[in-house]
């Protein structure tokens, strides 16, 4: 299965290509600028600009504006936007002036973690509808302001959590729910990330030109500027991300939630450290295990760097163990494996062996981003909304903060918080970075 990293250079490849759903394409007829979209994209390397390419495989929509820190970047981009559209975007530096922009009516955040949440919501303050890369946000209490923005100010949001637009995830999900492999008693959702090596130790370095780091900090706490840090790297330093448990957790998390319903974890403990490279440059752990008590099942997410060969000899993915037969399914496939028994010398099977059904489609993103434009029409709200991606957030943040207190957590869900228990609650709300403030609620 591909890597983010060669998803992203291979959705590079194909900008040209087009896959869009019937129910959008638009033939050869030229779209009327009155029934056109407006999108502008904030934060345009990796999958910021990957998200763009996807979306303007949909015929109604147009790329009015890119914002980038990086003027490197910015200039490279809108560059490769030109050749394919023909239009050349404006630039900011600044996402402030491309959110006063009245020509943009919805934008792509594909920054760093730490920025979703203060970006979102003044971008739903702006009157703009929002696609945001996932995790939703950086902490629990943020992801709890962006719902409360979206429903406020009336905004269409998406996140990224591309797989709730997968056909094959789908049908898993339903098959799960239909009974068929009997009473859920634990589900186990993992990544293995082979090709995620050991980050060198670098020294801090004067900060590069044409670069605002200032702005690229934001609400994070300052610090010198070191490459390590910046750019795609920065999932694996607190200040900005979570790690795997919430680069990867919170996509296979979701695919849990989806299957298994809303309801929260009411208990949580993680273990797990830096095992595989104790001594390079990262701060997450590149090896974790946390397990979740949900009120009538565990759920158990484990992580490692370095290796691909994870449960079932996938690199990832989600198995529901159920009393009659397991389902395994991951990005490109999924089966049923039955339970059996020996009667009188005889196996016989629980319940129906699936073969192994592959993936019917991109795998979810391009549907992804049709389901996100089809909402911003219709005023729907999409698959994976703020508080849908919330709740797939939330049980991932909730894997971090057990594994920094180091001990078992008890989550009271509908409070949003851990009760009578101060130290893990310190970690719900990161303090920002004065002039920045978080969102009134």
């Amino acid at each position: 299965m591909p890597s983010r990293r060669r998803f992203v250079r291979d959705s590079s490849l194909a900008f040209g290509a087009v896959m869009v759903p019937s129910a959008l394409r638009a033939g050869t007829k030229a779209v009327a600028p009155s029934d056109q979209v407006r999108v502008g994209v904030i934060g345009c390397n990796g999958m910021g600009f990957a998200n763009l390419r996807a979306i303007l495989k949909i015929p109604e929509l147009t790329c009015g504006a890119l914002c980038d820190v990086d003027a490197s970047v910015l200039d490279r981009r809108a560059g490769e936007v030109e050749q394919r559209t023909g239009t050349r975007p404006k630039g900011y530096a600044d996402f402030r002036h491309l959110l006063e922009d009245p020509d943009i009516d919805a934008v792509i955040i594909g920054t760093p973690d730490h920025w979703h949440c203060l970006m979102m919501v003044m971008a739903c303050e702006a009157g703009k509808d929002v696609y945001v890369e996932k995790p939703l946000a950086n902490s629990i209490g943020e992801t709890r302001l962006m719902v409360v923005a979206a429903e406020r100010y009336g905004r269409v949001v998406q996140a990224g959590q591309w797989q709730r637009s997968g056909a094959h995830w789908s049908d898993a999900a339903t098959y799960v729910q239909s009974g068929a492999i009997g009473r859920i008693r634990l589900v186990k959702a993992w990544a293995y990330q082979g090709w995620m090596k050991a980050i060198p130790v670098k020294p801090d370095e004067p900060v590069p030109e044409g670069i605002d780091y200032d702005m690229w900090l934001g609400p994070a706490p300052a610090r010198p500027f070191n490459p390590n840090r910046f750019h795609f790297n920065f999932r694996w330093f607190w200040d900005y991300a979570g790690g795997l448990m919430t680069d990867w957790g919170v996509h296979m998390i979701d695919m849990v939630h989806y299957a298994m319903g809303d309801a929260g974890p009411k208990g949580v403990a993680a273990n797990g450290g830096k095992f595989a490279y104790p001594n390079d440059a990262s701060e997450t752990p590149d090896t974790l295990q946390a397990v979740f008590e949900f009120p009538d099942y565990t759920m158990l997410w484990e992580h490692a760097t370095g290796i691909d060969l994870g449960p079932y000899q996938r690199d990832h993915g989600v198995a529901f163990i159920g009393n009659l037969g397991t389902v395994i399914v991951d990005r490109g496939r999924w089966e049923v494996l039955p339970e059996s028994e020996d009667v009188d010398g005889r196996i016989s099977y629980l319940t129906t062996p699936m073969p192994v059904q592959r993936r019917r489609d991109d795998g979810g993103l391009d549907a992804h981003m049709v389901n996100f434009v089809e909402c911003i029409k219709s005023r729907e709200q999409p698959k994976c909304n703020a508080a849908v991606a919330a709740r797939a957030a939330v049980t991932a943040h909730l894997g971090n903060i057990a594994f920094k207190t180091g001990r078992r957590l008890t989550w009271d869900d509908a409070m949003g918080s851990f009760p009578g228990d101060a130290e893990a609650n310190a970690h719900l709300l990161p303090a920002y970075r004065v002039p920045w403030q978080p969102p009134s609620p």
